[in-house]
């Protein structure tokens, strides 16, 4: 009852958080930070889990998996859904370079210096060591765009500018997700061939309940009947991906693209729909992350200040790799990187299917360390926006008679 209780109250919390008063920048600033990026929700869960207060027991988390692997399916869909091909095909090559350009830097200044720690003070095999390290690298090469969208919202951000942000955050969501196709397929089987068929089952799990779905709402204009059947899909393709212990996140996406791909008209409907149970859905899965934590390992902790602190030079440094590279093509601010350090919600996601798939004290590290890093680095990140607001120094002249 307890648990059910802290669930529940928690559920409240997450529709109260959704409302767009709450979410509106000019009536309560530090509020829409707070409600945007998750961060109390994440803290709660971490309180309230068994690695601390142990108000939720880990009978309870177990309990509370299907839950987990929906909530991290919705979360795929909707990254499916959002990479149109066709906005995909209109974006020139110096977009896409550019977000390769950031996203790679960071991946490569964390997973290589971090990949060491992990191998020489756990015993692992270099499979492991190296699928480990990359995921910490896929965590630390993903950022969030609310800052920017919250920023042109507010008036602080020129719109096209924010915009701009918010699009490479998007893409780098890719090179986040084809690292944990290559962490799984290192660490989810006994051998990497054995993982690269799990990891082909879930992308074909997804595309088969993406056609099943795109074939079951042609034709539906109802809003009740395409949303019935939309939450439906979402939960088989979620649902069949934990019962198969396969990625419900990759099996999401893999849906979510499929619907996007030839789901025509009815794309645009699903999306509206599957808005208005983002942010709820959201803020559950940010939660139930959160209450997995185990805050004990100190080995965690000593290795979180080399994650913070190369992630936070990656980025500069690849954000400003990204603005020379697309600065022409999108109104992208002169200090870039500033704008990229939130760490943003997949890379949540990311540690989740790992820990759930990969079981051990390998994972459970290096998902604490991602979970403590996305709570410091929304609190640098916050800091770190205004200075990227601030226009860049003008070039000194040389001085003339």
């Amino acid at each position: 009852m307890q648990a059910l209780f802290v669930f529940l109250s928690i559920a409240a919390l997450s529709l109260l958080a959704s409302s767009r008063t709450v979410l509106d920048p000019g009536r309560f600033p530090a509020l829409a930070q707070l409600a945007a990026s998750g961060l109390l929700f994440l803290a709660c869960g971490a309180v309230l889990g068994p690695g601390s207060l142990g108000v939720l027991s880990g009978s309870d988390l177990t309990a509370l998996r299907p839950v987990l692997a929906l909530g991290v399916g919705v979360a795929g869909v909707i990254i499916g859904v959002n990479l149109e091909p066709r906005l995909l095909r209109l974006l020139p090559r110096e977009v896409y370079v550019a977000a390769l350009a950031h996203a790679g830097t960071a991946f490569l200044w964390v997973a290589l210096p971090l990949a060491g720690p992990l191998l020489f003070t756990m015993n692992l095999s270099p499979e492991a060591a190296v699928g480990a390290a990359a995921l910490l690298g896929a965590a630390a090469s993903l950022s969030s765009g609310h800052f920017a969208v919250l920023g042109y919202r507010s008036g602080r951000m020129d719109r096209r500018r924010g915009l701009s942000v918010a699009l490479l955050t998007m893409l780098d969501d890719v090179v986040g997700l084809g690292v944990l196709v290559l962490a799984l397929v290192f660490g989810a089987a006994v051998n990497p061939l054995a993982g690269l068929g799990l990891v082909l089952l879930a992308l074909l799990l997804g595309m088969a309940c993406g056609a099943l779905l795109s074939f079951l709402m042609h034709g539906l204009n109802d809003q009740g009947e395409l949303m019935a059947v939309l939450l439906g899909g979402v939960a088989l393709v979620s649902g069949a991906a934990a019962y198969l212990r396969i990625s419900a996140l990759l099996a999401g996406v893999a849906c979510g693209a499929t619907l996007a791909l030839v789901g025509g008209r009815a794309v645009e409907r699903a999306a509206r729909v599957l808005g208005r149970f983002e942010r709820p859905a959201y803020l559950l899965l940010v939660f139930l992350v959160g209450a997995h934590v185990q805050a004990r390992d100190m080995m965690a902790w000593a290795l979180l200040p080399g994650f913070l602190g190369l992630r936070f030079l990656g980025k500069v440094l690849g954000g400003s790799i990204a603005q020379r590279i697309a600065g022409g093509t999108l109104a992208l601010p002169p200090r870039l990187g500033y704008a990229l350090i939130a760490q943003g919600g997949l890379a949540l996601c990311l540690v989740a299917e790992y820990l759930s798939l990969v079981p051990g004290p390998l994972s459970q590290r290096v998902f604490d360390v991602v979970v403590a890093g996305a709570v410091f680095n929304e609190l640098l990140g916050s800091r770190a926006f205004r200075y990227a607001l601030e226009p860049a120094a003008a070039p000194a002249r040389g001085g003339g008679s």
